[in-house]
């Protein structure tokens, strides 16, 4: 009764009818206002109430509770346990629309205004696990998070698909809860199985709103309760007390560990840009983002706290813990550099980590005083993310001498993978080609992006061997599509290294000869770095392919300094935005300004223009407007393997 009615007030109530683990529900939940029902049972529930008190107050939320009008007595008990409104008289739709509103105002208040309260909470929806269905719409539109935890590479299902994600057994009872959501306008919920993860339950709440209808995946809690006294009522995790006690316990057993602390970089500026309410609450998605990462990797007897201000901490019970530490931190880096979505703004975060493994006489302070010391080792470094503290003192990158040496076999045993990112229309949003990109599954490390794999090419004088295996595949694996992908183009992209061999136009013809991928499906991408040594040269180059059939790209346009002579001297088909120009197009008036430009220019030039990197709505919109003619970026797809691509066309 009290979700319909809270509903009705336009509210999209998340209910529980136990007590156990609701401070754990809460912080899950992304939730502003906590609604406990006392009524008949103040004496009771107060200690629920002391219990999320603490959470709530740490989020900036409000706490409202129900009673009875002769529990008037027992209101300074109710305020001392850390409620913030009370509503002590018979319930109306009308009465809880004001306490809920005088609530919110609160939240408001706390956090400076409604535009911050608005800006936290898109900030914790963007790594919810929500879908929406709209009236009419043959297709279900899923969260990235969604479609991330289910393994698809595109943002939209059937709805006969998502029903089929769910045990047999439980598909016939959530199909009649949907129609009867949809029917009646009312919300509900019901508990299943999460999909790729068996041993885990979550609540499913449906709400209909304007005509369409929306679920959202609540995550239950499960393992076992900690003590009040070491959670960290901001993130849901364990505090530093839980971290310490955790090592005390493994150095009186004689156990192996290793341990990392983990530091969110510049958090000052986001905090100063969007307010102490919405920072609160990106850490909170942090967190979440974080503990999910190293759920899907970890089991048994790890810890996962946040220890102090924007510092996490990461305790790994394993022989040999050192290089599964730094995998691990590797991809809880790559995890906190994902964009976390603000409203219409996306926060950008860099982190860097230290790595600490027992020595004899160590002792918890000792051994966390050492990875701290390692973090500020690699904060202090401007390109080694991840530093090792060693016995005398010093620390080691992990991520960069070795990376060179491995990248020499990696080759050989086959750990290049070739991804393809889709390349879309303006018009329709029908997938017209993709960009052939390079992954790296680095046997310790785990998944390294093209940037990584690049720069550690570069470093150890292996670029040419690197990008002919590349351009080779890719066509090579391009050349096998079915039918179905038949029509697409393909992008591959030539480095300056490349460039600079006198023989390479003839080499790289040979190279898409034996193929067999035919060459008016090819565009061949150029960086303006590759392009300024020669620019005389350049041209040739490209003419000679375009004489061949071949379209060609300049890739990464805005990042260099001859752009315009570029454009004025060269042989060009298209024209690739850069991901930092495309982003601007969203700031000032200015920044939209020379986007649009960028665009114009291209056009009048016979141009057509890709933008990268496109990642909002509101990015796409712009684009659009000022005539773009195709996109790519996490908006739609990241870089995805041949089959994913089939399942995706």
């Amino acid at each position: 009764m009290l979700s319909a009615l809270a509903q009705q007030a336009g509210w999209r109530p998340v209910a529980a009818r136990r007590t156990a683990r609701v401070e754990q529900r809460f912080l899950g939940s992304r939730a502003h206002v906590v609604l406990v029902d006392a009524r008949r049972a103040l004496t009771k529930m107060l200690p629920v109430v002391a219990g999320l008190s603490e959470a709530v107050e740490a989020l900036g939320g409000a706490l409202l509770v129900l009673t009875d009008t002769e529990d008037s007595a027992k209101l300074p008990e109710l305020l001392e346990a850390g409620a913030t409104h009370y509503l002590a008289d018979k319930v109306t739709s009308e009465k809880l629309s004001i306490a809920l509103a005088f609530a919110l105002r609160h939240v408001e208040r706390l956090g400076g205004g409604s535009i911050e309260t608005r800006s936290r909470n898109s900030i914790q929806r963007s790594d919810a696990l929500f879908w929406t269905h709209d009236p009419g719409s043959k297709h279900i539109m899923l969260s990235a998070a969604l479609a991330e935890h289910f393994g698809l590479a595109a943002d939209f299902l059937k709805p006969s698909d998502l029903l089929r994600l769910l045990p047999k057994t439980e598909r016939r009872a959530a199909l009649g809860l949907a129609r009867q959501v949809s029917r009646t306008g009312a919300g509900a919920a019901f508990a299943h199985l999460l999909p790729g993860e068996p041993s885990r339950r979550v609540a499913h709440h449906l709400f209909a709103e304007g005509g369409s209808i929306s679920g959202e995946i609540e995550l239950l809690p499960h393992g076992e309760a900690r003590l009040p006294e070491e959670k960290d009522c901001l993130t849901g995790l364990s505090n530093r007390r839980a971290a310490q006690k955790w090592i005390a316990r493994r150095f009186d057993r004689g156990q192996p560990m290793a341990v990392v602390l983990l530091s969110i970089s510049q958090f000052d500026r986001m905090n100063a840009a969007y307010g102490p309410m919405a920072g609160n609450a990106l850490l909170g998605r942090i967190g979440r983002r974080i503990e999910r990462l190293v759920e899907e990797e970890e089991s048994g007897d790890f810890m996962l706290a946040r220890i102090a201000g924007t510092e996490f901490f990461l305790g790994l019970p394993r022989e040999n813990g050192v290089e599964r530490a730094a995998f691990l931190a590797h991809r809880m880096i790559s995890a906190v550099a994902r964009p976390f979505n603000a409203g219409d703004h996306l926060i950008r975060l860099t982190a860097r980590c230290g790595i600490a493994e027992p020595m004899p006489g160590d002792d918890a302070g000792r051994l966390l005083r050492r990875a701290g010391a390692a973090l500020a080792d690699a904060k202090a470094s401007d390109s080694q993310s991840v530093r090792l503290r060693i016995r005398d003192g010093r620390s080691l990158a992990v991520d960069d001498d070795q990376l060179e040496t491995d990248l020499r076999l990696a080759i050989s045993r086959g750990e290049i993978e070739i991804l393809f990112q889709p390349q879309y229309a303006m018009a329709d949003d029908a997938i017209t080609g993709v960009e052939a990109l390079a992954r790296w599954n680095h046997p310790r490390l785990g998944p390294l992006g093209a940037s990584a794999l690049f720069a550690a090419a570069e470093r150890s004088d292996y670029l040419l061997p690197l990008s002919s295996h590349i351009q080779s595949r890719a066509l090579e694996i391009a050349s096998q599509w079915p039918d179905h992908l038949a029509s697409l183009r393909l992008a591959i992209n030539v480095t300056a290294a490349d460039i600079a061999q006198p023989d390479y136009f003839e080499l790289f013809m040979e190279r898409l000869r034996s193929s067999g991928f035919p060459r008016h499906r090819l565009t061949v991408e150029i960086t303006e770095g590759g392009l300024m040594e020669d620019l005389t040269a350049a041209s040739s180059l490209l003419a000679s392919w375009q004489e061949e059939g071949l379209r060609v790209a300049i890739d990464d346009f805005g990042t260099g300094y001859s752009s315009l002579a570029y454009l004025k001297s060269l042989p060009l088909d298209y024209l690739k935005i850069d991901s930092g120009l495309a982003k601007d197009i969203t700031g000032s008036e200015r920044d939209s300004i020379i986007v649009g430009g960028v665009i114009d220019m291209a056009k009048s030039l016979g141009l057509l223009v890709v933008a990268e990197g496109v990642e909002t709505e509101q990015q796409l919109a712009l684009l659009a407007r000022k005539g773009c003619d195709f996109y790519q970026g996490f908006l739609r797809s990241g870089p995805i393997r041949s089959s994913e691509l089939l399942a995706l066309i």
